[in-house]
């Protein structure tokens, strides 16, 4: 019985994984030299692309707590690259939107990384998600990631 490492399958699969990994460490360290977080990059580009949000729907786009989205909203209206404004409708609701200056930084930044990921997994027809959602639990499991 061979072991799995000698397997060609095996090696390629570690090889695809480490580069994707190898991957988004450079473009995080891209984005670290620009000043800036993939993760504010990619509110970012969704706030150019979806018009003034809730911190709740920015929360929900990014997969965090309402006070990580709260956070990071806070440091990018730091940069003056986004702004917050009380909703016409109901005085209660926060919106936030880009500015101008944080419009410029987007369309000067390449798309990669995560956001990249993020277009072109909504671009897949829904059996190929299904397909990489499941490969994506495996590699959970595999990991002993627990399940959020």
């Amino acid at each position: 019985m061979s072991l799995p490492h000698d397997s060609g399958l095996y090696r390629d699969t570690i090889q695809k994984f480490l580069g994707i990994y190898r991957y988004l460490r450079r473009y995080s360290r891209q984005m670290q030299q620009e000043g800036i977080s993939g993760r504010k990059i990619s509110t970012l580009r969704y706030l150019l692309e979806a018009g003034p949000l809730t911190i709740g729907q920015v929360a929900e786009y990014l997969c965090v707590s309402d006070s990580s989205a709260s956070e990071l909203i806070g440091a990018l209206k730091c940069k003056d690259l986004v702004s917050r404004r009380r909703s016409e409708r109901d005085n209660r609701v926060v919106l936030v939107e880009i500015t101008p200056q944080g419009r410029q930084l987007i369309e000067t930044m390449p798309l990669a990384g995560f956001p990249l990921l993020r277009q072109a997994l909504q671009s897949l027809p829904e059996d190929r998600l299904q397909r990489i959602n499941q490969a994506m639990n495996d590699m959970h499991t595999l990991l002993e990631i627990d399940h959020e």
